[in-house]
Protein backbone atom coordinates (compact mmCIF):
# COMPACT_ATOMS: atom_id res chain seq x y z
CA UNK A 1 0.00 0.00 0.00
CA UNK A 2 2.59 2.02 0.99
CA UNK A 3 4.47 1.94 -2.23
CA UNK A 4 1.64 2.85 -4.12
CA UNK A 5 1.12 5.89 -1.87
CA UNK A 6 4.67 6.89 -2.56
CA UNK A 7 4.09 6.60 -6.67
CA UNK A 8 0.40 7.91 -7.08
CA UNK A 9 -0.18 11.04 -8.82
CA UNK A 10 -2.73 11.58 -6.79
CA UNK A 11 -1.95 14.22 -3.76
CA UNK A 12 -3.20 11.85 -0.72
CA UNK A 13 -0.79 12.84 1.66
CA UNK A 14 2.46 14.97 2.49
CA UNK A 15 4.52 11.71 3.45
CA UNK A 16 5.20 9.77 0.85
CA UNK A 17 8.87 8.52 2.12
CA UNK A 18 8.20 4.27 3.04
CA UNK A 19 9.19 4.66 6.35
CA UNK A 20 8.22 7.97 7.58
CA UNK A 21 4.73 6.72 5.97
CA UNK A 22 5.22 3.89 8.32
CA UNK A 23 5.14 5.32 11.39
CA UNK A 24 3.06 8.56 10.30
CA UNK A 25 -0.19 6.98 8.91
CA UNK A 26 0.39 2.97 9.82
CA UNK A 27 1.57 2.89 12.62
CA UNK A 28 -0.81 5.87 14.32
CA UNK A 29 -3.90 4.05 12.40
CA UNK A 30 -2.94 0.95 14.47
CA UNK A 31 -2.98 2.89 17.32
CA UNK A 32 -6.84 2.42 17.07
CA UNK A 33 -6.72 -1.01 18.23
CA UNK A 34 -5.71 0.12 21.72
CA UNK A 35 -9.50 1.02 21.78
CA UNK A 36 -12.05 -2.04 22.56
CA UNK A 37 -14.94 -0.39 20.25
CA UNK A 38 -12.30 -1.04 17.30
CA UNK A 39 -11.39 -4.02 17.55
CA UNK A 40 -14.88 -5.67 18.29
CA UNK A 41 -16.74 -3.85 15.30
CA UNK A 42 -18.39 -5.99 12.62
CA UNK A 43 -20.04 -3.15 10.27
CA UNK A 44 -17.25 0.26 10.25
CA UNK A 45 -17.10 3.20 8.22
CA UNK A 46 -14.14 5.45 7.72
CA UNK A 47 -14.96 9.04 7.08
CA UNK A 48 -13.06 11.10 4.73
CA UNK A 49 -10.77 8.23 4.22
CA UNK A 50 -8.12 9.96 1.89
CA UNK A 51 -5.03 7.95 1.32
CA UNK A 52 -7.16 5.23 3.05
CA UNK A 53 -6.00 5.78 7.18
CA UNK A 54 -7.04 4.43 9.49
CA UNK A 55 -9.63 2.03 7.27
CA UNK A 56 -7.14 0.15 5.25
CA UNK A 57 -4.43 -0.73 7.61
CA UNK A 58 -7.83 -1.63 10.60
CA UNK A 59 -9.15 -3.73 7.70
CA UNK A 60 -6.08 -5.42 7.22
CA UNK A 61 -6.28 -6.52 11.10
CA UNK A 62 -9.45 -7.22 11.43
CA UNK A 63 -10.99 -9.44 8.53
CA UNK A 64 -13.99 -10.00 11.04
CA UNK A 65 -15.09 -6.52 10.09
CA UNK A 66 -16.64 -5.20 7.07
CA UNK A 67 -15.11 -1.60 6.22
CA UNK A 68 -16.81 1.29 4.07
CA UNK A 69 -14.12 3.57 3.26
CA UNK A 70 -15.85 6.77 2.11
CA UNK A 71 -14.57 10.31 0.14
CA UNK A 72 -15.81 12.87 -1.95
CA UNK A 73 -12.70 12.99 -4.15
CA UNK A 74 -13.60 10.75 -6.89
CA UNK A 75 -9.54 10.24 -7.93
CA UNK A 76 -8.86 9.41 -4.32
CA UNK A 77 -11.80 6.83 -4.08
CA UNK A 78 -10.34 5.20 -7.49
CA UNK A 79 -6.99 4.92 -5.40
CA UNK A 80 -8.53 3.02 -2.38
CA UNK A 81 -10.27 0.85 -5.13
CA UNK A 82 -6.82 -0.13 -6.62
CA UNK A 83 -5.49 -0.73 -2.90
CA UNK A 84 -8.45 -2.57 -1.57
CA UNK A 85 -7.75 -4.93 -5.16
CA UNK A 86 -3.83 -4.83 -4.73
CA UNK A 87 -4.27 -5.95 -1.10
CA UNK A 88 -6.97 -8.60 -1.81
CA UNK A 89 -9.13 -7.25 1.12
CA UNK A 90 -12.85 -8.78 0.88
CA UNK A 91 -13.87 -6.97 4.01
CA UNK A 92 -13.52 -3.85 2.15
CA UNK A 93 -15.03 -1.41 -0.06
CA UNK A 94 -14.59 2.48 -1.50
CA UNK A 95 -17.72 4.46 -2.03
CA UNK A 96 -17.67 7.37 -3.19
CA UNK A 97 -19.90 9.70 -1.55
CA UNK A 98 -20.78 12.67 0.98
CA UNK A 99 -21.33 11.11 4.53
CA UNK A 100 -24.82 13.14 4.40
CA UNK A 101 -26.11 11.56 1.18
CA UNK A 102 -25.22 8.01 2.73
CA UNK A 103 -26.91 8.97 5.76
CA UNK A 104 -29.66 9.91 4.30
CA UNK A 105 -30.09 6.80 2.35
CA UNK A 106 -28.83 3.52 2.23
CA UNK A 107 -26.05 4.31 5.33
CA UNK A 108 -28.85 5.28 7.83
CA UNK A 109 -28.01 3.94 11.33
CA UNK A 110 -26.33 0.88 10.04
CA UNK A 111 -22.45 1.36 11.28
CA UNK A 112 -21.76 0.05 14.48
CA UNK A 113 -18.18 2.37 14.26
CA UNK A 114 -17.13 5.34 12.53
CA UNK A 115 -13.22 6.38 12.04
CA UNK A 116 -12.32 9.53 11.28
CA UNK A 117 -8.59 10.71 11.02
CA UNK A 118 -7.62 14.05 10.42
CA UNK A 119 -10.98 14.90 9.17
CA UNK A 120 -12.40 17.67 10.64
CA UNK A 121 -13.40 19.04 14.45
CA UNK A 122 -14.34 17.03 16.81
CA UNK A 123 -18.10 18.43 17.33
CA UNK A 124 -18.52 18.18 13.39
CA UNK A 125 -17.23 14.44 13.21
CA UNK A 126 -19.95 13.97 15.70
CA UNK A 127 -22.90 15.50 13.60
CA UNK A 128 -21.57 13.44 10.87
CA UNK A 129 -21.46 10.27 12.34
CA UNK A 130 -24.39 10.24 14.32
CA UNK A 131 -26.86 9.21 11.42
CA UNK A 132 -24.51 6.94 10.19
CA UNK A 133 -24.76 5.14 13.81
CA UNK A 134 -26.81 2.39 15.14
CA UNK A 135 -27.69 3.12 18.56
CA UNK A 136 -24.60 2.41 21.05
CA UNK A 137 -22.48 2.52 18.28
CA UNK A 138 -19.24 4.55 18.70
CA UNK A 139 -17.49 6.96 16.28
CA UNK A 140 -13.75 7.09 17.23
CA UNK A 141 -11.86 10.03 16.13
CA UNK A 142 -8.00 10.13 16.00
CA UNK A 143 -6.96 13.31 17.43
CA UNK A 144 -3.46 15.31 18.39
CA UNK A 145 -4.53 17.81 20.89
CA UNK A 146 -7.50 17.71 23.23
CA UNK A 147 -10.84 19.78 21.89
CA UNK A 148 -12.54 21.13 25.11
CA UNK A 149 -14.29 23.61 22.35
CA UNK A 150 -16.09 20.86 21.10
CA UNK A 151 -16.18 18.46 23.63
CA UNK A 152 -18.87 21.43 25.67
CA UNK A 153 -20.77 21.63 22.78
CA UNK A 154 -21.27 18.15 21.82
CA UNK A 155 -21.99 17.80 25.74
CA UNK A 156 -24.35 20.86 25.60
CA UNK A 157 -26.21 19.43 22.05
CA UNK A 158 -27.16 16.07 23.01
CA UNK A 159 -30.61 16.41 21.99
CA UNK A 160 -29.59 17.83 18.55
CA UNK A 161 -26.78 14.92 18.20
CA UNK A 162 -27.80 11.54 20.06
CA UNK A 163 -23.51 11.52 20.74
CA UNK A 164 -21.63 11.52 23.82
CA UNK A 165 -18.18 11.38 24.55
CA UNK A 166 -17.33 8.75 26.64
CA UNK A 167 -13.35 8.67 27.49
CA UNK A 168 -10.14 9.91 25.77
CA UNK A 169 -7.28 7.15 25.34
CA UNK A 170 -3.89 8.84 25.04
CA UNK A 171 -1.29 6.58 22.65
CA UNK A 172 2.06 7.19 21.57
CA UNK A 173 1.91 5.21 17.99
CA UNK A 174 5.87 4.86 17.15
CA UNK A 175 8.70 5.73 18.73
CA UNK A 176 9.75 9.11 19.12
CA UNK A 177 5.98 10.10 18.36
CA UNK A 178 3.99 12.80 20.33
CA UNK A 179 1.24 11.61 22.40
CA UNK A 180 -1.59 11.52 20.49
CA UNK A 181 -5.55 11.07 21.76
CA UNK A 182 -8.45 8.51 20.28
CA UNK A 183 -11.73 10.49 21.25
CA UNK A 184 -14.31 7.54 22.16
CA UNK A 185 -17.84 8.71 21.50
CA UNK A 186 -20.88 6.88 21.37
CA UNK A 187 -24.60 7.22 19.93
CA UNK A 188 -27.00 7.59 22.69
CA UNK A 189 -30.56 6.70 20.83
CA UNK A 190 -32.00 7.52 17.72
CA UNK A 191 -31.18 9.53 15.50
CA UNK A 192 -32.79 13.01 15.73
CA UNK A 193 -35.25 14.87 13.80
CA UNK A 194 -32.76 17.27 10.95
CA UNK A 195 -30.08 14.94 10.38
CA UNK A 196 -28.32 14.28 8.74
CA UNK A 197 -28.21 18.21 7.52
CA UNK A 198 -27.76 19.16 3.75
CA UNK A 199 -23.88 18.64 2.91
CA UNK A 200 -21.66 21.13 4.32
CA UNK A 201 -23.75 22.35 6.94
CA UNK A 202 -22.03 20.87 9.38
CA UNK A 203 -18.77 22.24 8.61
CA UNK A 204 -19.88 25.79 7.22
CA UNK A 205 -23.10 26.41 10.11
CA UNK A 206 -21.67 23.85 13.34
CA UNK A 207 -24.18 23.10 15.80
CA UNK A 208 -23.54 25.10 18.60
CA UNK A 209 -21.30 27.56 16.56
CA UNK A 210 -21.81 31.18 17.10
Amino acid sequence: MLEMLESSHVSLSSVTDLEEARRVHVADSLSGLVCPEVRQARNALDLGSGGGFPGVPLAVLLPGCRFTLIDSVGRKVEFLGEVISALGLENAQAVKARSEDLAAGEGREVFDLVTARAVAPLSVLAELASPLLGEGGHLVAWKGDPEPDSEATIAGNQGRLAMKVLRQETVVPYQGSRERRLYVLVKTGPTPDGLPRRPGMARKRPIGGK
